[in-house]
Parts: C-alpha cells; structure tokens; sequence
C-alpha cells in the first residue's frame, strides 16, 4: 500500500474503562481463538484505543494465553493519546499513531479490534474503513467492529474478513436485561439505525424477544436456563444461530450476517 501523509479516520471521543472489553477478547480467545494460534505473524492490533491504554493492555494480557509470542499494537489517531500511552510499552505491547490504514509497514495483522469507534463515524463512512482495515489482514485474518456500553455489560459486534461481513453478536450479561432488544442501543453504526420495521436487524432482534417471553417460565431456573433456551428456539426456527451451548451460556447470540444485513 502507498504511504500516506496522515491517518484515515477522524479522533473519537476516546472514552474508556477497565474491563469494559472482556466480551469482545473473550470472543477472540474463544470462536476466533483459531485464527491467533495459525497466524505466521502473530501480530493483532486494537485500533482506535481511545484516551487511555487501557484496554489494549488487558488485550496484550489475554491474548498471551492464546500465544505466549503475540504482540499487540494499539493505534490511536491522537497523538496525544499515542504519546501518553508509551509509558505502558513493553515487550510484545506497543502503540503508535494511524488509522484504518494500519501503519505497520511490511506486515499484516491477524486481527483487528476496533471498538466504539465507528459508533462515532457516519454510516456512509463504515464500509470504506472495514474495506480499507480488511484489506490490511493477514490471510485468513479478522477485522472485529463492536460498540458497547460503559462498562462492558451489553456488546455488539460485527465480525468481518477480506470477503466482507460474516456475522453479528450480541453479547450481554445475564440478568442485567428485560428482553434481548434491550442491547439494541449499542448496535454497531452499520445497523442501529436500521432497526426499524421492514429491516432484518429488527426481525431478528423481534425474534429474539418473541422466543425471550415465551420461555418466562423458565425465568425461575435461573436467566443462563432461559437463555440458552432462546438460543435453540431461534435455531429451530429456522435463523442462523451459530456456536454451541458453551457460548450461548455467555449471553452470547452469534448469527450469520445474512440474516441482519442492511437491505
């Protein structure tokens, strides 16, 4: 790829807090966990960190579960940012300045995590920064776009690869919800504001609700029971729910993109 003279993107507001993306990692260390252990380079990157280097560093200290050789790059547009956040350099964690275009010349991540970053940009904007971001992947490798709340109860997450989109989860604590719609405040920018009627994204998160109240009763086992109940009824049903009981049990609903693409 030409050198650029500046980043692609925009500064976001850059808010964070511990913790807040344990969903998304444990996803990645999880279905994607494949995806780490094959890679040649070892090489991820948390694009879009925010103010502080928080995240990326429990990143670093997840992943190396996965790979004790991996190494972490987390890219911030603000070099204010980028400079605050050398003091938590080390070996395999670093950080440096860019955009969706990856500044990391001659190599190529496995994986790319870019949270509460798009959820800032227009929605015009989103596919050319997955199609550029993808574009930068290893073979094989994973671009994850996720939104999700302060404190990391209620995610979402679009997971795509050098083909494009391939699926959405919704993760949320359990218990902590009336009905599986609740998350729909932090759907990603591509489909937020497309949970209206007529869309797929709305369908399925109606779906999802339908079958939530239909299994109540099962409220009394407990929230993973009726959960995972859910799950399996939104499978049977026909909608392509993908993984098994182990992540259903996480609060955890993967389906393929398909099924809640934009028209």
């Amino acid at each position: 790829m030409p050198a650029r003279s500046r980043p692609v993107g925009t500064v976001t507001r850059g808010t964070t807090n511990p913790n807040r993306l344990r969903r998304a990692d444990r996803y990645a260390l999880g279905p994607l966990a494949s995806v780490l252990r094959r890679a040649t380079d070892p090489f991820v990157v948390d694009l879009g960190f925010g103010a502080a280097a928080t995240t990326t560093v429990e990143m670093s200290d997840r992943f190396l579960c996965v790979r004790p050789d991996i190494e972490v790059v987390g890219v911030e547009i603000d070099p204010d940012r980028v400079a605050a956040a050398q003091a938590f350099s080390r070996p395999g964690l670093s950080f440096r300045r860019g955009g969706f275009e990856i500044p990391i010349p001659g190599r190529s991540p496995a994986f790319i995590r870019a949270f509460n970053v798009l959820r800032q940009y227009d929605e015009r904007d989103v596919p050319a920064a997955w199609e550029l971001a993808c574009s930068r992947l290893a073979p094989g490798g994973v671009f994850m776009d996720g939104t999700c709340d302060e404190i990391g109860r209620r995610a979402t997450w679009i997971c795509c690869d050098a083909t494009g989109p391939l699926t959405l989860t919704i993760s949320m604590q359990l218990g902590s919800f009336e009905r599986p719609s609740d998350v729909a405040e932090r759907l990603p920018k591509a489909l937020i504001h497309h949970n209206v009627p007529g869309e797929r994204i709305q369908h399925f998160l109606a779906a999802a609700d339908a079958a939530w109240l239909a299994l109540a009763p099962l409220a009394s086992f407990g929230s993973r029971q009726r959960w995972l109940a859910m799950c399996a009824r939104l499978r049977a049903e026909g909608w392509p729910v993908l993984h098994r009981e182990s992540r259903w049990r996480l609060g955890e609903l993967t389906v393929a993109w398909d099924a809640v693409k934009t028209h």
